[in-house]
């Protein structure tokens, strides 16, 4: 009887056959689930980017208002990394000790605003503008003296930020993501306040 209900009651371990269904089950939905994933992955990089020099660009407008000294923001590498930068010495290129906002992953500053053909997006219009576009990467954001935007030119001598600036602005970043490349802007107001966006395919948010 001892026996019998040992026998009966001993635990059946699993077979090879079915180890092996088991972690192909599993390594098709890591599969399937791999690019929603990295997606998510590569949204946050852009955001979180997005957000940093939008935060930096406001850091750059108040040094500006408390210095009573106009600052610029810049774009270069440094080692491997992009970076964004305060020009606090307005010479064009950074030097240590300026505040920086370096951008991780495949995330680069765009080139100028995405055209609105093929996988890009329209250029993001800021809600009741009337006026023509906006300055974008192509030009350079300053901040005058009292903190307020101006596309800052130093082609001129001496360089020259004109307020109130006659246009908003929108900066653009982008990566190079799996697929289509993924789009990110900070916009900022003639008045100076920022505003970092996503676009999720269909619209900016």
């Amino acid at each position: 009887m001892a026996a019998e209900f040992s026998k009966n009651n001993r635990q059946r371990g699993m077979s090879m056959i079915e180890i092996m269904v088991v972690v192909f089950i599993t390594l098709v939905m890591s599969a399937l689930a791999s690019p929603n994933i990295m997606q998510v992955i590569y949204n946050m990089r852009l955001r979180s980017a997005a957000s940093d020099l939008a935060g930096l660009m406001q850091q750059a407008r108040i040094m500006a208002a408390k210095d009573n000294t106009p600052y610029a923001i810049r774009y270069t590498t440094l080692g491997s990394s992009n970076i964004a930068y305060v020009d606090l010495n307005l010479d064009g290129t950074y030097a240590a000790g300026e505040p920086l906002v370096q951008f991780s992953g495949t995330v680069v500053v765009a080139g100028g605003a995405p055209s609105g053909s093929g996988v890009q997006p329209a250029a993001y219009v800021l809600p009741g503008d009337t006026g023509s576009g906006s300055y974008n990467n192509t030009s350079v954001l300053g901040f005058s003296a009292r903190g307020l935007p101006c596309n800052y030119d130093s082609s001129t001598t001496p360089a020259t930020c004109t307020t109130p600036a006659v246009k908003p602005f929108g900066y653009y970043l982008t990566d190079t993501r799996m697929g289509a490349p993924g789009w990110a802007t900070v916009s900022v107001t003639k008045g100076g306040r920022t505003k970092a966006l996503m676009w999720d395919g269909t619209s900016w948010h």
